[in-house]
């Protein structure tokens, strides 16, 4: 049974989120604000912890970045939808996923279960799969198993999810991938997200690529159809 954290100083959100959670088997700890969710979080390690970040005394971003100073456990933020500055600084030091408010909790449950799984596939003992060897594409370098991504040797931090997508479209240069293959390797089962999740997370990726190496155009687009990595 694995023990999520919430921290958020809405006291709504975390009575309705815990009563969610917990009828899905998950054991919850609350804090009502940054300060307190350190202590409580450095003192009782969770396996998952879903952050706001808009708090008092100390926001979810200070919070994240003291975290992980001493831990790589897996985070979900919880932002609104002006919070898009916050959500690049949150990815770069080392945010798990993203959910927007009003959310559906069904939605936060199953993105919760799939950080989890991703969280153990990372911890188990070393297999011989293609997701664990080093991917080369090009100026592409990725290395499943440590989760690192450099572009031209200079390193592109990547949530999961980035990570996911952007390796399965490597993996097949030249072919393209349709929205639903990327959600399926990004997702696992279970995991309801529309079309325009995966838009979002191309467009951070291309972003992200493009703060390392402007010129980078290795993603393409084709219209009603999906995306591909460039075939050198």
């Amino acid at each position: 049974m694995a023990t999520i954290a919430l921290v958020d100083d809405d006291r709504n959100i975390l009575t309705s989120v815990s009563i969610a959670l917990e009828s899905e088997g998950f054991e919850v700890e609350t804090y009502t604000d940054g300060a307190s969710g350190l202590e409580g979080l450095t003192l009782n390690p969770p396996d998952l912890a879903v952050l706001d970040i808009k708090m008092p005394r100390m926001d979810g971003l200070e919070l994240l970045r003291r975290l992980r100073q001493t831990t790589d456990l897996p985070v979900i933020f919880l932002t609104s939808k002006d919070d898009e500055i916050d959500e690049l600084f949150g990815l770069k030091m080392g945010a798990d996923d993203f959910i927007r408010k009003p959310f559906s909790q069904r939605l936060l449950v199953e993105r919760i279960r799939a950080v989890l799984r991703r969280a153990q596939a990372r911890a188990a003992p070393e297999r011989d799969t293609d997701a664990q060897r080093v991917l080369e594409r090009g100026n592409l370098a990725m290395d499943g198993e440590r989760h690192t991504c450099t572009w031209k040797g200079s390193p592109v931090v990547l949530t999961v999810t980035e990570f996911l997508i952007l390796q399965a479209l490597a993996q097949r240069p030249g072919v393209v991938k349709s929205r639903n293959a990327l959600m399926d390797a990004a997702y696992d089962d279970h995991v309801y997200v529309d079309d325009r999740t995966i838009d979002s997370h191309i467009k951070r990726l291309r972003k992200k690529f493009k703060q390392v190496d402007d010129d980078f155009d290795m993603i393409e687009t084709l219209y009603g159809v999906g995306y591909r990595f460039k075939d050198e």
